[in-house]
């Protein structure tokens, strides 16, 4: 699988280079390149785990994870996630304190390792750019980042070069965590509403409600519940009331659905003399709230 073997490549090129990274942020004195070593170690890690979860999301369906593995996907997603939102922060405090007490900083070390930096980050973006699961959105985001960390650590190291300015450095290091911070929240948002089951983005469901209400011989559609897996497959659940023949309805309406983006759907058929109890009791609970306990069914 390329997704996976993508992930390994990086993983490998992230590691060994935020140890690499680790003892020349130390050498040249730059907190900018100290917390980005630690932000790199913390993604190497977050990569080797999402190339675990990515391996396992991959399996099929069997008695015990009925829905299959791909949410293992989406866990690595988060577990990322927060990884990143514990290294930024580490980093915005360890450059704080730098503010404070400025260090001499070698300058020339900086340059070189901000272009080393640059070039091993694109490389890794490189590999990881195709794929669209969550958990390689997340691995790419983080190369980018790492990239666009090390682009503006070798502008800031060149200017502190030339003007001796070593406050840049600290200033850097919090911009880029910053940056990173923002990011992870969105990400974290989404996958969050992953797991929440919340109707996927650019699903509109009264949409299609219509639609299906339009095919010929459904009477009423009730009880639809769409969610995605993993933030590209999406399922849908659904009640629909026909006098028609069913085999042709359930046809019609996965196809209707297929139009929107959802893939896999189980769909209940009722008669139109056959009053669904769950349907029953929403109807009751609309005329009087007395009864409001027996709503809660689903």
């Amino acid at each position: 699988m390329k997704t996976e073997k993508n992930i390994l490549i990086a993983f490998i090129l992230n590691l060994v280079f935020s140890l690499f990274e680790l003892i020349g942020g130390l050498f040249t004195g730059s907190i900018a390149i100290v917390s980005d070593s630690v932000h790199d170690l913390g993604d190497a890690v977050s990569i080797g785990l999402s190339y675990f979860l990515e391996r396992k999301s991959k399996k099929q369906p069997d008695s015990r994870y009925t829905y299959g593995y791909l949410r293992f996907s989406v866990l690595g997603g988060i577990i990322t996630i927060l990884i990143l939102l514990f290294g930024s922060v580490a980093v915005i405090y360890g450059a704080i304190s730098r503010l404070l007490n400025p260090v001499s900083i070698n300058y020339n070390g900086m340059i070189v390792l901000s272009i080393i930096g640059a070039i091993v980050n694109f490389a890794a973006a490189y590999f990881t750019r195709e794929g669209d699961s969550i958990n390689q959105k997340a691995v790419n985001l983080h190369m980018l980042e790492d990239m666009l960390g090390w682009v503006v650590v070798l502008i800031g190291s060149i200017v502190m070069r030339f003007t001796d300015l070593a406050i840049i450095d600290p200033l850097m290091s919090i911009a880029v965590a910053v940056f990173i911070l923002i990011n992870a929240i969105k990400n974290l948002k989404e996958t969050l509403d992953i797991f929440l089951e919340k109707i996927p983005e650019n699903i509109d469901i009264d949409e299609i409600r219509e639609h299906i209400l339009e095919i010929d011989g459904v009477l009423d559609v009730h009880h639809i519940h769409i969610r995605t897996i993993d933030g590209h497959n999406n399922y849908a659940t659904m009640h629909i009331v026909t006098s028609k023949e069913p085999h042709e309805i359930k046809h019609r309406v996965r196809e209707e659905l297929k139009e929107h983006n959802i893939t896999h759907s189980t769909l209940e058929l009722e008669g139109e003399n056959e009053r669904c109890h769950e349907q029953f009791c929403v109807i009751e609970h609309n005329h009087s709230h007395a009864h409001s306990h027996h709503h809660h069914h689903h």
